[in-house]
């Protein structure tokens, strides 16, 4: 819609009111700075949105200003359609890196940064585990990362889930659910047969 009515005032140039624009720019500009200040800090995935929508009215009142302040002296009056369509080029792109982020989450697809296959490696490396299988790791909002997986050891249970949660903290993991499963045990998941070789390394197919 902004984009919109910024052509159809590059078809029919309409009268601008400069004064107006300027001081509504200078109040706009103080209150989003203020509001960019104070969520600043924001890690989460819908801090960092509300952070970034913050800026994007700082970066768009300052335009405005300024284009504002260059069409008063020179009556240069397409600056104001081709300013709104240039902020609204400028939100529509993070808007979409910001759907696309949020589509990952929903999806619960791996977050990035992550490397399954390395964490599978150092965990499977741990004293008593024998294999490490059907892991899953996502995230509720782009800061704290969840993981299930399947341990297969006999060694004492406790100290597994001790080290294995340890291990997944090293790898920015905050929460494991494990399913611990003794050598030889039939994983109960479906298309999934877990072997052993003879020097105890094992081996899970799907």
């Amino acid at each position: 819609m902004v984009i919109f009515n910024a052509v159809n005032r590059i078809i029919e140039p309409t009268e601008i009111n400069y004064n107006g624009m300027i001081i509504f720019a200078i109040i706009g500009t103080a209150v989003n700075v203020a509001a960019a200040f104070f969520t600043r800090d924001g890690t989460s995935l819908n801090q960092k949105a509300v952070n970034l929508h913050m800026i994007e009215d700082v970066l768009g009142w300052i335009v405005v200003l300024l284009g504002a302040i260059v069409m008063k002296f020179t009556d240069f009056t397409l600056i104001d359609p081709m300013m709104s369509i240039g902020v609204a080029v400028f939100i529509l792109v993070h808007a979409i890196t910001n759907l696309k982020d949020a589509i990952e989450l929903f999806l619960e697809k791996t977050p990035h940064g992550i490397n399954v296959k390395e964490i599978r490696e150092h965990i499977a490396q741990l004293e008593g585990v024998l294999d490490v299988h059907h892991i899953h790791i996502w995230s509720m909002d782009g800061q704290a990362h969840y993981a299930t997986m399947h341990i297969v050891t006999n060694a004492d249970a406790h100290q597994i889930k001790e080290k294995v949660r340890a291990e997944a903290q090293e790898h920015g993991i905050s929460h494991v659910t494990l399913e611990l499963e003794s050598e030889g045990e039939h994983c109960h998941e479906k298309n999934c047969s877990v072997t052993f070789t003879s020097n105890a390394l094992c081996h899970h197919h799907h």
